[in-house]
């Protein structure tokens, strides 16, 4: 009989907890998350000599449990956070928790669902997802410091001219506006000095995220994806797609894969009314990847996309509803790049 070990990590411990095939508990541990802590966790698990594992969030905090139990030959599947909580609350009728608690219904998550993503080694084949992923974190990092500076200076900016200053806001740009200061106090001068500084803050970010670019462009490439082949799809969103995506065979069609996005519309039929509405579930950032390639799709007069769109708004859809087809039908050519990709991979490896 087969046991499903689950795993709720944490810093300093690893909560596991192993239930049969009928979801009972047959064992229930905590391990100190660290070389000796792991060892006992590996002698405690050969009493299942058949097992898998669930590592709640192996792509985040549980990553380095997960990449170990990999090199020791085990198999791991990733079960996302919001997953197990679901699980959670539809088993027990309450959001109640604790660590014991997370592992179980970790477990039950995995017993439950068969197509969870299967956690791949950071040396393996499908290395360039976690570099991929590496990469496009630390640029949105860059972008988002980028952005509070250039709020920071908006403001300094704003105190020392008389004159509005533009919303779209760059380092050039600040500079010009900057010569033009003659502060007479001095709070002013101040402002000024810490206005200059920023201004350079913004050139240095703007080299990073670059130099970023330039990186993720390489990687992109390596990857040999197709996704650069769709209209409005570049290196870094490109990356993004991998990086959020993974192993794209856990999606059994492209329906589910359109779910996963939060393109594909919920029904709210209620009686003789049939009708339906926008989904804000899915995965929010894959979400507006789509709305961006869409957007760029949109605009364009000479593509099929931008020819969808406006059939829809002829056909007596609003724009948001048009473009909610649009989006629809993005993801569906996401999809079929991505399965693409996936076959050409594994038959490269065999």
């Amino acid at each position: 009989m087969e046991m499903v070990i689950g795993v709720d990590p944490h810093k300093a411990t690893n909560v596991v907890a192993a239930i049969d095939e009928q979801g009972e508990v047959v064992g229930q541990e905590t391990f100190a998350a660290n070389r000796k802590g792991l060892r006992t966790l590996e002698r405690w698990a050969k009493r299942f000599p058949e097992r898998r594992w669930a590592v709640e969030g192996a792509g985040g905090i549980g990553r380095p449990l997960a990449q170990k139990l990999l090199s020791a030959g085990e198999r791991v599947v990733d079960v996302p956070p919001k997953l197990s909580s679901r699980v959670r609350v539809l088993s027990s009728g309450n959001a109640r928790k604790n660590d014991g608690l997370d592992a179980t219904f970790t477990a039950l998550a995995a017993l439950r669902n068969e197509r969870l993503s299967s956690v791949q080694p950071e040396d393996g084949p499908e290395g360039h997802v976690e570099i991929l992923r590496l990469l496009t974190e630390r640029r949105e990092d860059l972008v988002s410091e980028r952005t509070r500076v250039l709020n920071r200076l908006h403001v300094l900016l704003r105190d020392l001219l008389s004159d509005p200053v533009g919303k779209q806001l760059s380092a050039n740009a600040a500079a010009k506006l900057l010569r033009r200061a003659r502060p007479q106090h001095p709070a002013g001068r101040v402002r000024r000095r810490l206005a200059s500084e920023l201004v350079r803050d913004v050139r240095a970010l703007d080299r990073r995220i670059a130099g970023l670019d330039e990186r993720i462009g390489v990687e992109v490439e390596a990857s040999g994806t197709t996704l650069t082949e769709i209209f409005g799809v570049g290196p870094i969103l490109a990356a993004k797609i991998v990086a959020i995506v993974g192993n794209v065979s856990r999606f059994p069609s492209k329906a589910h894969f359109a779910s996963y996005a939060g393109v594909a519309p919920i029904e709210a039929s209620s009686g003789e009314v049939v009708r339906h509405r926008l989904s804000l579930a899915g995965n929010r950032t894959l979400n507006q990847v789509m709305h961006m390639i869409a957007v760029c799709q949109a605009r364009s007069d000479h593509m099929r996309g931008g020819a969808y769109h406006r059939k829809k708004l002829a056909e007596g859809k609003s724009r948001r509803e048009a473009m909610r087809c649009l989006k629809r039908r993005v993801s569906d050519a996401v999809f079929k790049a991505l399965v693409a990709d996936s076959r050409r991979a594994s038959l490269a490896v065999a």
